[in-house]
C-alpha cells in the first residue's frame, strides 16, 4: 500500500535533482533542534530565528543541487577560495569585534557570519582536490607535509581568534582524509609524535589562561564545579536526568530554567537528552547514522576521485562536529564550544552544512556515466 507514494515521492524529488536520502535526515537533525531549543512562548528562543534560517539553508541545498557544481574540481576554483578564505580570517583579526572573548564572527546587524566555516568548504575542496591523484602515493610523507601545511594556516588563524574548538576540527579533518589516503603506519606514529610536541607547546605558550582551566576542570570536575567545571557538570546533570525516556518536548528544567549555558548551541545534545531520554538519543544517533552511511554510499559510487574525496570530506566534517559535541557534553572531552551538525542555533553553519549536501548531490547528479580524466584528478604542491 505504502510503495506507490514513496515511489511518487521519490520521483518528485529525484525530478528537482534532490537526494532524499540526504535531505531528510539532515531536516530532521534541525527541525528536532528547532523544538529543543524553542521555550514554547516561555521566554526568550531562537527557536523562530532558525526556522527562518532552515528555510535559507533548503533553498541554498536546492540551488546547488539543481547547478552543476564539477566547476569546485578546478585548480583555479580551489586556490580562488583558500585565497578568500585566508583574507577573511586575517581581516576578522583585524576588524571583528570580540564576541564572548572570540574575534570569531563578522557582525551586520541581526546577521552574523563565521569566515571558518567557508574555511571548512575550502579545506575539503583543496585536501580533495590534492588527494584525488597522489593517495596512491601518500606513503611519500612530503604529501603528508603539505598538505598539512594548507591546513595549518587556518589552523593558527583560527587559534588566534581562539576558537580552540573549531581548529581541532580542522585537524580532525586533515587527519580523517589522511587516513583515509592510505597513510602508512610509521608516517602515522611520527605524526603523533609531532602533535604530542606540538601540544606541549601549545600548553605552555599557546593556550589562554581559560583555555587550560578548561582541560584541568575536564580532568577534574570538582576542582572549579562553580567556575570552568559548572558546564560540564550541568550538561551531565541534564543528560542523566533524561533517563529513559525524558521529561518531556519543553520540560527541561536544567535548559528552560537556564541553570545549562548556552543549552541552544554547545550544549544542546545535552538539552535534548534531558527532554527526550535514553530512547531520543538513540534515535538521534540513528537519524545520523542514516545521514553517514548514505554519504558512504555516495563516495563509493563518485565518478572520479576528486567527488570521492570531496564527500568523505564532508563526513568527516560532520563526524567531527558531531563527535566532539557529544564528548563535550558527556564529560569525555574538554570544553571547547562546538556545534553540532544540523542541530545546534546559528545560520551560519546550517546554510555550509546544506550546501556541502547541495554541492555532493550535483557531483553525484552529473557523475552519473562519467568518464575519469586526468584534468579532473590535477593536484596541489610539488
Amino acid at each position: 500500500m505504502n510503495a506507490k507514494p514513496r515511489s511518487a515521492f521519490n520521483n518528485f524529488l529525484s525530478a528537482f535533482g534532490l537526494d532524499w536520502t540526504l535531505l531528510l535526515p539532515a531536516l530532521t537533525i534541525s527541525l528536532l533542534g528547532i523544538l529543543t531549543m524553542s521555550t514554547f512562548g516561555q521566554g526568550a528562543s531562537l527557536a523562530p530565528r532558525q526556522i527562518i534560517l532552515l528555510g535559507v539553508a533548503i533553498i541554498v541545498y536546492i540551488g546547488l543541487s539543481l547547478f552543476d557544481m564539477r566547476f569546485i574540481r578546478r585548480t583555479q576554483v580551489v586556490l580562488t577560495l583558500y585565497f578568500v578564505s585566508a583574507v577573511l580570517l586575517v581581516f576578522l583579526l583585524l576588524l571583528a569585534h570580540p564576541v564572548l572573548g572570540a574575534r570569531a564572527w563578522f557582525s551586520l546587524g541581526p546577521i552574523s557570519f563565521q569566515p571558518a566555516d567557508l574555511a571548512k568548504l575550502t579545506i575539503i575542496a583543496l585536501l580533495a582536490k590534492y588527494f584525488s591523484r597522489r593517495h596512491v602515493e601518500i606513503r611519500n610523507f612530503r604529501h603528508i607535509i603539505v598538505s598539512g601545511a594548507y591546513t595549518l594556516l587556518f589552523v593558527l588563524l583560527i587559534l588566534v581568534e581562539p576558537d580552540m574548538g573549531n581548529a581541532i576540527v580542522f585537524c580532525a579533518l586533515w587527519l580523517g582524509m589522511i587516513l583515509v589516503s592510505g597513510i602508512s603506519k610509521k608516517h602515522l606514529l611520527i605524526l603523533g609524535a609531532i602533535a604530542l610536541i606540538i601540544a606541549s607547546a601549545l600548553w605552555v605558550v599557546g593556550l589562554k589562561p581559560y583555555q587550560r582551566a578548561r582541560i584541568v576542570s575536564f580532568v577534574n570536575p570538582a576542582v572549579d564545579i562553580h567556575g570552568a567545571g559548572y558546564n560540564a557538570y550541568q550538561a551531565k546533570i541534564a543528560i542523566g536526568s533524561g533517563e529513559l525516556f525524558g521529561k518531556g518536548i519543553g520540560y527541561g528544567t536544567q535548559s528552560k530554567l537556564r541553570f545549562l549555558p548556552e543549552y541552544q548551541t554547545d550544549f544542546i545534545f545535552a538539552a535534548f537528552a534531558e527532554e527526550w531520554g535514553f530512547v531520543g538519543v538513540a534515535l538521534l544517533l540513528l537519524v545520523y547514522a542514516l545521514l553517514f552511511t548514505r554519504l558512504i554510499q555516495i563516495a563509493r559510487a563518485s565518478a572520479t576521485n576528486f567527488d570521492s574525496f570531496f564527500t568523505i570530506g564532508v563526513l568527516m566534517l560532520f563526524v567531527a562536529h558531531m563527535t566532539m559535541h557529544i564528548g563535550i557534553n558527556l564529560g569525555l572531552l574538554p570544553v571547547t564550544g562546538t556545534t553540532t551538525a544540523f542541530m545546534s542555533s546559528g545560520g551560519s553553519h546550517l546554510v555550509l552544512e546544506f550546501a556541502l549536501l547541495g554541492i555532493v548531490t550535483s557531483l553525484a547528479r552529473h557523475g552519473r556515466g562519467a568518464v575519469r580524466s586526468p584534468n579532473e584528478n590535477e593536484y596541489l604542491g610539488p
